[in-house]
């Protein structure tokens, strides 16, 4: 098990094997679908600081954040796998979700020194790991909102990494 805490260094990143278990705390940004596309464009614009926001060395959880909790939605989807690249490039060093990707996103990850981790659908257990959720940017959104979460002891699986997936 290796423990990771927030923001990621590129030196852990460089340790990160495919199919290492890893145990996540700290500050990690969540969004889905409805919102990742909308952070590409803050990225391009060159606008995140605006809302507070600092992708270097961050995590991005593709989830929704709701009443009953948060659980991985599929990183697959075209808006969510489409984001990958320009917010890895923004930063971003671990992308965290469920699904396989396509061969042409993991090069990109190799590319940009990021990596992607699986995590189960396990609402209940992240729940209990979840300490703090702030809206910080697209509250019409809703519970797609681009959220901040404090998080202690987030366990997932590393799925792709330096050019290699389990997929």
């Amino acid at each position: 098990m290796k423990y990771i805490c927030t923001p990621i260094s590129e030196k852990t990143i460089r340790e990160l094997k495919v199919g290492d278990m890893i145990m996540i705390s700290g500050y990690i940004y969540a969004g889905r679908d409805a919102v990742l596309p909308k952070m590409v464009e803050l990225v391009k614009q060159n606008r995140l600081f605006e809302y507070g926001i600092d992708l270097q060395g961050s995590v991005i959880f593709h989830t929704a954040v709701s009443p009953a909790g948060v659980g991985p939605t599929s990183s697959n989807k075209l808006e969510i796998e489409s984001s990958i690249p320009p917010l890895s490039a923004a930063g971003v060093k671990l992308h965290l979700g469920k699904g396989a990707l396509s061969v042409n996103t993991i090069h990109d990850l190799d590319q940009y020194g990021s990596v992607y981790a699986v995590i189960p659908p396990v609402t209940a257990l992240l729940g209990s790991k979840t300490f703090e959720q702030t809206v910080v940017a697209f509250p019409e959104e809703g519970m797609e909102a681009f959220y901040r979460l404090k998080v202690d002891g987030y366990p997932a699986l590393i799925a792709a990494a330096h050019g290699k997936s389990i997929f």
